[in-house]
């Protein structure tokens, strides 16, 4: 019997973990570029809000050099305090964009703002103001020059910042919009493949479970309908190809089973009208053959030869109805060990004396012990070894060969070198009434058949070593219960 490999399982369980690979890896990938462009929002809100910053920052200097440049016109020192505010709130910029610099240079930049503004403020307080107060034009006039000196220095710094945050949003904007749109491109590309594998997955759970269980179900439906010539095809190599190889072997053997069966009931059937009618027509036979005897002692010539004729075929009539009676009665009684080579010698002995073998060489070979009801395998190995004689003709040869399998049964083969036997013959050997011989009854292969059911065993039938048929009969090994009475 053919062991489940668990191939379907295996191949089912293979699908859909490359299915879910794939899509894991799909989604692995999509997730991965979502937080790519996370990330890069991220980082371009951080460069925006730098480049924010440090507008702003240019814009507070302008207002510091405004209220530098009101405090001028007016000449007073009306706009100190909004000079500085302005001042306060260009050191808080400064500061937050020193804490977001990026690299050496940036840092580098913010701390010559601070410097420069710092400069600035000390000039503002240490020699504008004065100057403006006093009224000494040419100091307030050196020293407007020199804050135009500082906050040019400074709104250039600024503007080299705004410039390179500006440059990074773009580059930041670039990124995230390529990410955008490769991601866009691979998620298409990844669900797509994943849908078609998924078509295919499909596709071949249709073709390696469902036809195979769609077969099943078919061959199923027939047997239920009584159709026992159904057959599933195997083809498939898992656990499917084994149900169906089941299902086959188990619709062979019922299809066995229902022949065994119709053979038991032909035989009970031909059991119970010979057990009724055996005993009313053995009599008038009985009575004809001895009126026919009894004739024969006065009669002559042609008279003697007609009365013959009947004497034979009363005989013929006694011959089948024993055989009806055997069919009717094959149980088996105590049973015994037989000596298997004792029991075929005497048959063949019996043959020869009875002139049933003629000129065919019958040889016996092997040695073994049948538990059987002695007459009744007599009777079996009696009809056997006739059979094949008939069969194997003048100068023909009968081998019969004794032994015992590995369970200590007993199997008992008789070949013969005859012409052997067709298929519809072989396929109806064990009917009743079924011969290939002119003056055979049919009865003997059924009886023989019915006897070695009985005893547990059977015959089988093939080609012989001897080129014509070879009769094996198997009888089955001795319960303990059996061996423990001998």
């Amino acid at each position: 019997m053919r062991p489940v490999s668990g191939t379907t399982t295996r191949r089912l369980l293979l699908a859909f973990g490359a299915l879910v690979a794939l899509f894991a890896a799909a989604s692995g990938y999509v997730l991965g570029r979502l937080s790519d462009i996370h990330e890069g929002t991220h980082a371009l809100r951080e460069v925006g809000g730098r480049a924010r910053e440090a507008r702003e920052l240019a814009t507070a200097v302008r207002d510091q050099y405004a209220h530098l440049a009101h405090t001028i016109i007016l000449g007073n020192d009306s706009h100190r305090r909004f000079h500085t505010e302005a001042r306060s709130r260009v050191e808080a910029l400064t500061r937050r964009l020193a804490e977001q610099a990026r690299d050496a240079e940036e840092r580098a930049a913010v701390a010559d703002i601070q410097a420069s503004g710092d400069a600035l403020d000390r000039l503002y307080r240490d020699m504008l103001l004065p100057a403006v107060m006093a009224k000494d034009a040419p100091a307030v006039e050196a020293a407007h020059g020199r804050a135009l000196e500082w906050v040019s220095r400074i709104q250039a710094r600024v503007d080299a910042l705004t410039e390179r945050s500006d440059a990074s949003m773009e580059a930041f904007e670039a990124h995230v919009g390529a990410v955008e749109r490769d991601s866009f491109r691979w998620a298409l590309l990844f669900l797509g493949g994943a849908t078609l594998f998924a078509a295919g997955v499909g596709v071949y759970i249709g073709n390696s479970v469902a036809r195979p269980v769609a077969r099943l179900s078919e061959g199923a439906a027939r047997l239920a309908r009584g159709d026992l010539d159904v057959r599933i095809p195997e083809d498939d190599p898992g656990e499917l190809g084994h149900l169906a190889a089941q299902l086959n072997r188990m619709t062979g053997a019922l299809r066995e089973h229902q022949a065994q069966r119709v053979q038991h009931e032909k035989l009970a059937g031909i059991g119970r009208l010979a057990a009724g009618v055996a005993h009313e027509i053995n009599n008038p036979l009985g009575v004809i053959l001895g009126y026919v005897r009894l004739l024969q002692r006065r009669a002559e010539g042609t008279l003697a030869e007609d009365l013959r004729v009947v004497e034979e075929e009363a005989v013929r009539c006694q011959d089948i109805v024993e055989g009806l009676l055997d069919l009717s009665r094959p149980g088996r009684g105590p049973v015994a060990p037989v000596a298997l080579r004792e029991a075929c010698e005497e048959v063949v002995a019996r043959l020869r004396e009875s002139a049933l073998l003629g000129p065919v060489t019958v040889e016996v070979q092997g040695e073994g012990v049948a538990w059987a009801q002695p007459s009744r395998l007599r009777q079996v190995l009696l009809n056997l070894v006739k059979n094949a004689a008939e069969a194997a003709g003048e100068g023909g040869r009968v081998e019969v060969r004794l032994d015992v399998d590995g369970g200590s049964g007993a199997r008992v083969a008789v070949s013969d070198s005859g012409p052997g036997m067709t298929a519809e013959a072989r396929a109806r050997l064990f009917e009743p009434f079924f011969t290939t011989r002119p003056t055979g009854t049919g009865l003997g292969l059924a009886v023989s058949q019915a006897i070695a059911e009985a005893h547990g065993g059977r015959i089988d039938v093939d080609v012989g070593p001897l080129g014509g048929a070879r009769f094996t009969l198997s009888l089955p090994a001795p319960s303990r219960e059996q061996e423990a009475a001998a």
